[in-house]
């Protein structure tokens, strides 16, 4: 049987005057996973948040969020950290956290529960008292994370959750998603950080002038722009390989090439001959797949020149 969707978006389009900002988009989010939503800066990403939490409504297409159109009892169960933090800053740490949780519908002792529990897992307990303006940056935003999880939602959508963090923060942060996800919970995540994406998000959607540009598994969207080649570290004649059509060695201080195969050879077929010659000795053998910042670059460029071409209307 197939997962439940949390969210559900159905061919929705929104427009600001003459302004297209999101065109037929479709897509799904399910729990346990984290679903990447990526595009340049004006793609359309805020705006398709902002229909998600029924901030803004679509002009065409449905959302449904927990099977059905989002409503205040819904809403609770949902988690929100947008780009711009929401945090006083002219309030100690506890106390906000404590009427933060109530708004969503926890008791005064429940929330200063949660909120001191959390606070000690993230190391921050003996800050509990300080007005959020006395934190740095990264502890800012480790209050913020946990306001947007202290009432156990099940859904959680975040725009760029790493911006400006140490990568001790950071990793603080990553845990804390992974965390949300083995416990079933569904994480949206709005970022330009694509090494994040790679490591983390289970799906992705990349958004281009409002359109969706791509959408899948991360590694199968990584897999479509294989390069017909193979990585490799090591040393040998490479251009001897059979089937191999040239060679591009590295320049990175490190004994290793991208190895181009002609038309019709299997990457295993060269793994076997390699295999088969004693005179070659290998490290490290894979595809040559590129990075999803290499991928989103191609994609957008690729957009554009085509739009100075005159395709897009």
């Amino acid at each position: 049987m197939p997962p439940q969707a949390v969210i559900n978006v159905e061919k929705i389009s929104k427009s600001y005057g003459s302004f297209r900002a999101v065109h037929n988009l479709t897509f799904e989010v399910y729990g346990g996973e984290i679903f990447a939503m990526l595009g340049p800066n004006g793609a359309g990403k805020s705006t398709t948040i902002r229909m998600i939490l029924d901030i803004l409504k679509p002009d065409e297409g449905t959302i449904h969020v927990f099977g059905a159109p989002l409503n205040d009892h819904t809403k609770n169960r949902i988690g929100y950290l947008p780009e711009e933090r929401g945090l006083y800053r002219n309030v100690p740490v506890l106390e906000m956290m404590v009427y933060l949780g109530m708004l969503k519908g926890l008791s005064s002792a429940e929330a200063k529960k949660r909120s001191l529990r959390y606070l000690e897992q993230v190391d921050l307990g003996e800050h509990a008292k300080k007005k959020v303006s006395e934190l740095s940056k990264g502890m800012q935003q480790k209050v913020q994370f946990g306001v947007t999880v202290l009432h156990e939602p099940d859904l959680i959508i975040i725009d760029e959750p790493f911006s400006g963090l140490d990568p001790v923060n950071t990793r603080v942060i990553e845990e804390l998603l992974r965390s949300f996800r083995a416990r079933g919970g569904a994480v949206v995540m709005s970022t330009h950080q694509m090494f994040q994406v790679e490591e983390m998000a289970d799906r992705l959607l990349m958004i281009n002038r409002g359109e969706q540009a791509l959408y899948g598994n991360v590694n199968e969207v990584r897999a479509q722009y294989a390069l017909p080649a193979v990585n490799v570290e090591g040393t040998g004649d490479w251009a001897s390989i059979a089937g191999v059509d040239r060679v591009e060695l590295s320049q990175n201080g490190r004994p290793s090439a991208l190895l181009y195969l002609k038309p019709g050879t299997e990457p295993d077929a060269v793994l076997g001959e390699i295999a088969r010659r004693p005179d070659i000795h290998v490290q490290r053998f894979e595809l040559a797949v590129p990075s999803l910042n290499d991928i989103f670059i191609q994609v957008v460029a690729g957009d554009r020149a085509g739009e100075k071409a005159g395709y897009r209307e």
